[in-house]
């Protein structure tokens, strides 16, 4: 059985369009994710960090934390994305890190479409350790410590799952699916 049938039908889907956005601060894999779901569950996948301002990104680069007024507009624009291709194609998929609940509820607003987080989360010295052998990001490590403050874990009341980051991504994918597959059909 193919996992997108193990979901729902592709029609379902239609009727029904959904948004996975997997979350957590830089260098926990949302990206490697985002891209096992959306492959697993044939549906696109949308990189949050390709919507970011050039004014942002030189920002980061820089080493300086976004602000809220400089994340709205970027979360409006994923978000509005987000309910476009899961529009088109019943269900989307997107690596964001909405660390905020004020993030998750803005991405929900714009994307006009029920979104369900998956927040892949780890400790500190883990997710440091990623980010310095990581190459070709902008995203230096020595913002880690702000995203870290900045980070609201999801509360029991949001649509969100919390998985451990350390897991392979092959045991990310399945937790991921098997949770999306319970909390969809209800």
């Amino acid at each position: 059985m193919q996992p997108q049938a193990r979901i729902d039908s592709a029609s379902e889907r239609h009727a029904n369009p959904r948004g996975i956005v997997v979350m957590g601060v830089s260098g926990t894999g949302k990206s490697t994710l985002s891209a096992r779901l959306g492959n697993d569950l044939g549906c696109p996948v949308l990189e949050g960090d390709t919507f970011h301002a050039a004014a942002s990104v030189a920002k980061m680069q820089a080493g300086h934390p976004l602000t809220d007024e400089d994340r709205w507009p970027w979360l409006d624009r994923l978000g509005s994305a987000i309910g476009i291709a899961a529009g088109e194609h019943g269900l989307a998929v997107a690596a964001c890190s909405a660390l905020k609940r004020s993030y998750r509820e803005r991405l929900s607003a714009a994307s006009a479409a029920p979104l369900f987080f998956v927040l892949l989360d780890t400790g500190q010295d883990e997710i440091a350790r990623r980010l310095t052998t990581r190459t070709g990001h902008y995203m230096p490590a020595s913002l880690l410590d702000s995203q870290l403050a900045t980070l609201e874990r999801p509360g029991l009341d949001e649509c969100a799952v919390i998985l451990d980051a350390r897991q392979p991504p092959d045991q990310l994918a399945a937790a991921a699916l098997a949770w999306f597959a319970r909390v969809a059909a209800d």
